[in-house]
């Protein structure tokens, strides 16, 4: 049991303050009765509660999928430029959300923002093997040497040390195509292997992230909530 302010003010579209206002112009029902005080006590996983006759979708964790474009920041706040955040609606920037891990300002596709810091901290987790799958389009043509040196680990000139990583070829030319999968997300990992190749990345796109596709219906710059089940299978992968 919540408190009724609580419940209504976690969907981000209204303050406590302003519940309070709500609830004492009668416009709050909890199971078709108004609600008598902020302070009233409600399960917010049974209890049908209204605003303005419009029912309360309770959320305990938001997880929301953002199809990424180039330009913005992987981060709640950044005085460099634009952030994922400042793509969602005022009501979801009040949630506290944050970005599951990093894309860089030029990457686009699949980022993951919740409020639940526990699974969020699991699937970034090397120890936890969550794949992340890139599409990526770099200069020069790939060859399976390159998807050898993928395959048993590399460590670049810098002294960082990747661990085995996938390399798909999907097409070869002056530009190539591939799909790159990674089990930990070190800074600017993808571009930096490929780069040590000689294949320096042109384009790159996070497609996938353990058994959660991008989805394909999501325009670039928007975003959607996850199902229940999406949220399940990130918690219990198969």
């Amino acid at each position: 049991m919540q408190r009724l302010d609580k419940i209504i003010a976690s969907t981000g579209r209204w303050s406590r303050r302003e519940v309070k206002s709500l609830i004492r112009q009668g416009r709050v029902l909890v199971d078709g009765v108004p609600a008598r005080s902020a302070e009233d006590k409600a399960d917010p996983e049974t209890a049908d509660i209204a605003v303005n006759g419009e029912r309360i979708l309770y959320r305990r964790y938001t997880w929301v999928m953002l199809n990424k474009p180039a330009g913005y920041l992987s981060a709640t706040e950044d005085g460099r430029g634009p952030t994922v955040l400042d793509l969602l609606p005022p009501e979801l920037r009040k949630q506290n959300l944050f970005p599951v891990g990093r894309l860089d300002k030029d990457t686009e596709g699949l980022l993951l923002l919740t409020n639940e810091g526990q699974l969020a901290h699991e699937l970034l987790s090397p120890r936890h093997h969550v794949n992340k799958v890139y599409y990526t389009q770099v200069a020069g043509r790939l060859t399976e040497e390159d998807c050898r040196a993928f395959a048993v680990g590399m460590t670049l000139d810098d002294g960082l040390v990747c661990l085995p990583a996938g390399l798909e070829v999907l097409s070869v030319g002056e530009e190539s195509e591939a799909l790159v999968t990674l089990r930990e997300g070190k800074f600017h990992q993808v571009k930096r292997m490929l780069a040590q190749r000689g294949k320096p990345v042109v384009y790159l796109e996070r497609v996938r992230m353990g058994n959660l596709p991008l989805d394909p219906a999501l325009p670039r710059g928007e975003y959607r909530f996850l199902t229940a089940e999406e949220v399940e299978n990130l918690r219990n992968p198969q």
